[in-house]
C-alpha cells in the first residue's frame, strides 16, 4: 500500500540516488520484517534445491548484497545478488541508469560498480536468508583482460560456492568493454576449464546467463558446452543493446519480444535435457506473460524492472493469480499445475 507513494518520490529523483535509497532502506528495515508463509502448493525442485515458489529476484538490484534480509521478506522464493568483482570498482561515469516509465523499462550502463568480493561475503555471512534460496552473480573486473578472465571467475567461485546456493557466470552484460566476447566457444571454454577445477572441491549448482543479441548459432554453442561441463541452467537474458536509445543494456518490457525470442530457442534445445534448468529473466511484466513462459516448458523466472516500476504488489498479485489457476484445475503442486497446462 505505501509502495506508490514511495514510487511518486523516487521517480522525481535521479534514478541511481533512488536506487541506492531504497537498498539503504530495504537494509534497515529487513532485520525488523517477518516474512508470510509461502502456499506449500507453489514448491518446486530444481538443480537439487528446494524453492518455495517459482519466483525470484534478478540480480543487479542486490548488487552488494546488502538488502537479503528484506528481499527475502517478500514473496521471491531465490534472491541472486550481485554482479560481483573479485576487486572493488566504481563501475562507469555517472549519469549510468536511466527510467522509461511509459514503457516499463530501464537502461544502465553501470559497468558492475560493487564492493569487491570481500565485502559482498561478509554482507552475505551477517544476513538472514530466511530458508530461501541464494544466488550469486560472477563477473570480472574492468581491468581484467580477456585472457586472464577465468582466473577472476575462478576465483569468485572460490569464494562464495560455500556460503551461496547457486552461482552464476555473467559474460553477457553489454556494460563492460569485450565481456560479450567470452560468450564465444573458446572464450567460454577456457572460463568453464577454469571455474570446474574449483567445482570439484565445492560442488554447487552453476548457470550461465546469455544475451539476448545472440544468434542461434550462438545459443547452440552456449548450449552445448553447458551440457559438456555438465553446468545446471543457463539464465535468459540479460539486458538488449538498442543503439538509438543510447549506451548501455535495456530491460523491461522493451526487452521482452528479444528475451522471449531467446527463451523459446534455449527451451527447444534444451527439451532433451530436463537436468538443466532454464531460468527466465528480461521482460515479464505479468503473471500472463509468466504463464505464457511456463506453458512452454520454463518453470523459475526472475523478476527486476517490473518490480521496479509495480512494487511488491506485483508479487503478492502472481501469488493470487496462481493460487486460483490451481484450485481450478485441482493441482496441489506447481508440477501438478504444470503438466495440466499442456
Amino acid at each position: 500500500m505505501l509502495y506508490p507513494l514511495f514510487k511518486k518520490f523516487a521517480f522525481k529523483v535521479d534514478a541511481e540516488v533512488a536506487h541506492e535509497l531504497t537498498i539503504k532502506s530495504m537494509g534497515l528495515l529487513g532485520p525488523w520484517v517477518k516474512p508470510k508463509a509461502s502456499d506449500s502448493r507453489f514448491k518446486l525442485k530444481a538443480m537439487g534445491l528446494s524453492f518455495q515458489s517459482p519466483i525470484g529476484l534478478a540480480a543487479g538490484l542486490d548488487k552488494n548484497a546488502e538488502a537479503i534480509n528484506f528481499l527475502t521478506y517478500l514473496p521471491f522464493s531465490f534472491v541472486e545478488v550481485g554482479t560481483v568483482t573479485p576487486l572493488p570498482q566504481a563501475g562507469n561515469p555517472k549519469p549510468r541508469l536511466w527510467r522509461y516509465p511509459k514503457e516499463e523499462s530501464l537502461r544502465n550502463c553501470m559497468g558492475f560498480n560493487n564492493l569487491g568480493m570481500e565485502q559482498v561475503y561478509k554482507n552475505i555471512l551477517n544476513s538472514n536468508h530466511r530458508n530461501k534460496i541464494l544466488g550469486v552473480n560472477l563477473g570480472k573486473n574492468k581491468l581484467t583482460t580477456n585472457e586472464n578472465a577465468p582466473k577472476d571467475y575462478a576465483c569468485l567461485y572460490e569464494k562464495f560456492a560455500p556460503i551461496a546456493d547457486y552461482l552464476v557466470i555473467n559474460v553477457s552484460s553489454p556494460n563492460t568493454p569485450g565481456l560479450r566476447d567470452l560468450l564465444k566457444d573458446e572464450g567460454l571454454r577456457e572460463l568453464f576449464v577454469a571455474v570446474d577445477e574449483k567445482r570439484k572441491n565445492c560442488p554447487k549448482p552453476l548457470l550461465v546467463k546469455v544475451s539476448p543479441d545472440m544468434n542461434v548459432e550462438e545459443l547452440t554453442s552456449v548450449v552445448t558446452l553447458v551440457k559438456e561441463f555438465k553446468l545446471s541452467g543457463i539464465i535468459a537474458t540479460n539486458t538488449t543493446i538498442m543503439a538509438d536509445r543510447g549506451i548501455g543494456g535495456i530491460s523491461g518490457k522493451l526487452l521482452s519480444a528479444k528475451a522471449q525470442y531467446t527463451r523459446n530457442v534455449l527451451l527447444d534445445q534444451l527439451k532433451e535435457t530436463r537436468d538443466i534448468e532454464l531460468i527466465g529473466v528480461g521482460g515479464f511484466s505479468s503473471y500472463e506473460e509468466i504463464l505464457d513462459f511456463w506453458k512452454s516448458g520454463g518453470r523459475l523466472v526472475q523478476l527486476y524492472s517490473a518490480f521496479v516500476f509495480q512494487g511488491p504488489n506485483l508479487l503478492f498479485a502472481i501469488e493470487k493469480q496462481l493460487a486460483a489457476d490451481m484450485k481450478k484445475v485441482g493441482a496441489e503442486s506447481f508440477d501438478d499445475f504444470q503438466s495440466s497446462l499442456n
